[in-house]
């Protein structure tokens, strides 16, 4: 986390340095360097198939842990009013399971690329400037594997890559003239991604999960 956390500063300090003065409250491009609490569901889809050969009880549940991560986010105004963002973090998670038995840990090291795109629609009010938008995500899944709560027979894991949409809402606050600003941002997501666990290469464990997290993100913006 704490590379990750230089690298989006060094990105946002490589496009704020180019020069001060080139700073503008209407200019075309804006970064945010932000903290954002990535807030997760993980509930099992129960309308969707479930394979359970044993493993578990089947009226357990699944829970993903909620995690805070640095967020650089670009963003490119098309007209005063409408613009495209996208954002670059990784976020990391585990799995629990809920019920009787719970388990602490069922799916580990869950390392989520959200790569989002969204169109925003802007409605300045003097330095504030509120705004909505919706679009598109790829949640790009790396590095999980079985947590050591399951069966040491479980041998892998894996949480499939999977497309969804992302609403948002949120507030840019200018500081100043020179295109410094404060942003507060909220999207919630609605992703439902597919478990699968394998005892060798025979599946014993597979289910959907309303992923559907809520990212809620505050930091510091620059436009030029």
């Amino acid at each position: 986390m704490k590379k990750i956390a230089i690298t989006a500063a060094l990105l946002a300090a490589a496009a704020v340095s180019a020069p001060a003065q080139a700073g503008d409250a209407a200019g075309k491009w804006q970064v945010k360097v932000l903290a954002t609490g990535v807030l997760p569901d993980g509930k099992i889809n129960t309308g969707k198939p479930v394979i359970n050969a044993g493993v578990l009880n089947a009226t357990n549940d699944t829970q993903a842990n909620d995690n805070v991560v640095p967020t650089l986010a670009v963003e490119y105004f098309v007209s005063p009013n409408f613009s495209l963002e996208t954002i670059c973090c990784f976020t990391s998670h585990h799995v629990s399971v809920t019920g009787t038995p719970s388990l602490s840990n069922a799916m580990d090291h869950v390392m989520i690329l959200p790569a989002t795109l969204t169109l925003k629609a802007h409605m300045p009010v003097g330095a504030f400037k509120p705004y909505v938008g919706a679009g598109v995500a790829h949640f790009f899944v790396f590095g999980e594997k079985p947590g050591s709560s399951l069966p040491a027979a479980v041998t892998s894991a894996k949480l499939d890559n999977t497309f969804g949409a992302v609403l948002q809402g949120g507030v840019d606050i200018a500081v100043g003239e020179g295109g410094m600003g404060i942003s507060l941002d909220a999207k919630k997501y609605f992703i439902q991604p597919r478990s699968h666990f394998y005892a060798g290469a025979v599946e014993v464990l597979s289910a959907q999960h309303k992923l559907n997290p809520w990212v809620i993100s505050g930091g510091v913006s620059y436009r030029f």
